[in-house]
């Protein structure tokens, strides 16, 4: 069985790389591997999964391909699936176990859907639905990051488990939804989106994952009447199964507690445990009441309160301009950490619980992870909903939507509504500056501490705030500075595209700086006829670039800011012009620059341009492997298009040193 799961493990290895390095290749432009390192990890891949007759989801040796169906069809399910009864107190727990042993495991939180596999195939998924009837996502299922396509076991087997989405997906998927009123509230709610959707393309973006919890049916197997060795079997044919503790009623403490210590920093959204008794047959001799299962138990989280005293509400403003409160109260220890601040979600909420400053509240982690308030104990209801924005001052209004009222700001030029050009200002190509994400920058920006690209150079005023603001802190804080610091020096192209002027991408900027000899003061004083007369620059860019700086605001904006940073003068060119007018495309690894940025900023440097794929317009093809039979390799050749190495490009951009 050891050498079954390590086998297992390595092919769940190989699936990975060899996924990222297609990514890379056919989406990104870029080589990882070779094409014989690929070919020999595909070839060590399909051995192993002949040798187990596991195939998993996702694996590069089966293309399970898109689909998009016009509905879910429902289906009944053969055995109904109940919920379970539970507690918060321990030692009904204990009382529970009697002197069974007994499996303790992750109650995960997110969509439980039945698998059925017959001849060694994945035939279909249901979800739960209401416990009777559920919808049939087959074709959804088929693209979960972990689910086993193909299994040895050859007779029908079915099996229970909880599809879920890790909060660090959560995260990036939230991300990535401008309005914030359409994010995902948490992850169980996108998990039970993503497995239901109608197209598995979304589904498949999504990385859920399924961890077994019940085997159901496996004729003929002996699993010597033991869950746990049920269990253990479907790890072997290839699935993950939620992790577990053995327990006995004297050791029960100290399995609630490897949970408990690990809950904050576990990735995969659970609400507590859940109790199985290993014996199969005691288990189902018990049968069932109308509601439950009597041979399994769930255990919820305690919630540890404490009470404490409401300092202010801070009114937090987003980039949809939606202004949210969140509690700030002293201090208190809870689960282990010190908690000062809660979110109150919006002004329905704020009133049901009658806030008001000085108030007594008693506070909880929901899940033991999420501060939230309890109860008001003193109910002053005392509080003033804010009349002016936090950020920019603008009148506020209320909305109501299906009896919910939220507050937002009126203000359409406000900076919390502008957070995607903060964004831009600080990513790589502009002012390179880490440890400011989206989210932080829109912390920061709703606390009212940045209101203008400079101010982000001026956020050591705020340093006692920052560190106490939640996910930041003094070793945060002090990489934050030192990355800012870094940046205060930096070079003109890199300024003029971090502005975020309509169309200047990268390369746009460096044309620019290069046509007008580096000289801030007349690009940003030369008109739109001047700018078109700039190869490359037409009269879109030319007007909108001529635009942006025809604003008063805009100039004394970038006057404050220029008061902060420190413009490098590049040296004379190498060479002016060598590459002028000729296109490059960069494919395979490097051995003279670091990375292909590094190559491409000299390309730009020296007037050429470095695009992602070869075409007709495509002047030179740079691989060191140029007898590479990759598809770029292959299409130059068909083009006629030279294929030169990184030695070569060198010679071409010194000859005239």
């Amino acid at each position: 069985m050891e050498n079954n799961k390590k086998e297992l493990e390595r092919m769940k290895e190989l699936a990975g790389i060899l996924r990222d390095a297609s990514r890379a290749y056919y989406q990104e432009d870029r080589e990882i591997m070779s094409n014989f390192e690929y070919d020999r990890l595909y070839e060590e891949l399909q051995e192993l999964e002949k040798k187990t007759g596991t195939v998993l989801a996702g694996s590069p040796t089966v293309t399970v391909g898109y689909e998009a169906v016009d509905e879910l069809p429902k289906e009944r399910h053969e055995t109904p699936m109940l919920s379970l009864d539970k507690t918060k107190d321990v030692e009904v727990l204990r009382s529970f176990l009697g002197d069974q042993k007994t499996l303790i495991s992750w109650k995960l939180d997110g969509l439980t859907v039945v698998l059925t596999y017959r001849e060694g195939k994945l035939e279909k998924a249901v979800t739960r639905g209401n416990g009777e009837v559920g919808e049939v996502i087959t074709n959804n299922a088929r693209v979960f990051r972990n689910i086993p396509l193909n299994i040895p076991y050859k007779g029908e087997l079915v099996l229970r488990g909880e599809a879920v989405i890790s909060y660090r997906d959560f995260e990036r998927i939230n991300e990535e939804i401008e309005d914030a009123d359409a994010r995902y509230k948490n992850p169980r709610n996108l998990c039970s989106g993503s497995v239901r959707q109608l197209n598995n393309e979304i589904t498949a973006a999504r990385n859920v994952r399924f961890y077994a919890f019940a085997l159901v049916q496996a004729r003929g197997v002996d699993f010597d009447n033991s869950r746990e060795q049920q269990f253990r079997w479907l790890a072997e044919q290839g699935f993950d199964v939620v992790e577990y503790r053995v327990a006995y009623r004297d050791t029960l403490d100290d399995v609630i507690r490897y949970f408990a210590d690990r809950i904050a920093g576990f990735d995969i959204p659970s609400d507590g445990l859940v109790a199985l008794y290993d014996d199969i047959a005691y288990g189902d001799s018990l049968g069932r009441t109308a509601k439950f299962p009597r041979n399994s138990f769930a255990f919820k989280w305690k919630d540890e309160l404490r009470e404490t005293r409401l300092l202010e509400i801070e009114w937090s403003a987003s980039r949809t301009g939606l202004i949210n409160p969140v509690a700030v109260f002293e201090p208190v220890e809870l689960e282990g950490t010190t908690v000062s601040r809660a979110s109150v979600h919006n002004l329905s909420i704020l009133k049901s619980l009658k806030l008001g400053i000085g108030d007594r509240i008693t506070v909880y982690k929901a899940n033991m992870i999420i501060p939230q308030i309890a109860e008001n104990l003193t109910c002053s209801g005392n509080l003033k909903i804010p009349e002016t924005c936090p950020v920019c001052g603008g009148a506020t209004k209320i909305n109501g939507v299906n009896g919910v009222e939220t507050l937002y700001c009126t203000n359409p030029d406000c900076q919390a509504k502008k957070i995607k050009s903060f964004t831009l200002f600080v990513s790589r190509d502009a002012m390179n500056i880490d440890g400011l994400s989206e989210a932080t920058l829109e912390k920061l920006i709703a606390r009212g501490f940045i209101h203008s690209f400079a101010d982000i150079f001026r956020l050591k005023e705020h340093r006692q705030e920052i560190v106490e603001m939640e996910g930041l802190g003094e070793k945060s804080f002090e990489n934050l500075m030192n990355s800012i610091d870094r940046a205060r020096n930096t070079t003109l192209p890199r300024l003029i595209y971090g502005l975020g002027i309509s169309n200047i991408g990268s390369a746009n900027a460096k044309m620019i700086c290069r046509a007008f000899g580096y000289d801030l003061n007349r690009i940003r004083h030369a008109g739109a006829e001047e700018m078109s007369l700039i190869d490359g620059i037409g009269p879109v860019i030319a007007g909108t670039f001529a635009d942006y700086f025809s604003s008063g605001k805009n100039q004394a904006a970038l006057d404050d800011l220029l008061g902060e940073l420190t413009i490098e003068i590049p040296a004379a060119e190498t060479g002016p012009g060598l590459l002028e007018g000729k296109t490059f495309v960069i494919t395979g690894s490097l051995e003279h620059y670091a990375n292909r940025n590094e190559m491409k900023a000299v390309i730009e440097e020296q007037g050429g341009k470095v695009t992602g794929s070869v075409s007709a317009k495509t002047d030179y093809l740079i691989n060191n492997d140029a007898s590479s039979g990759s598809s770029k390799n292959r299409k130059a050749r068909e083009l006629g298009i030279p294929v030169i190495t990184e030695e070569e490009f060198l010679s071409m951009v010194q000859k005239d040193n």
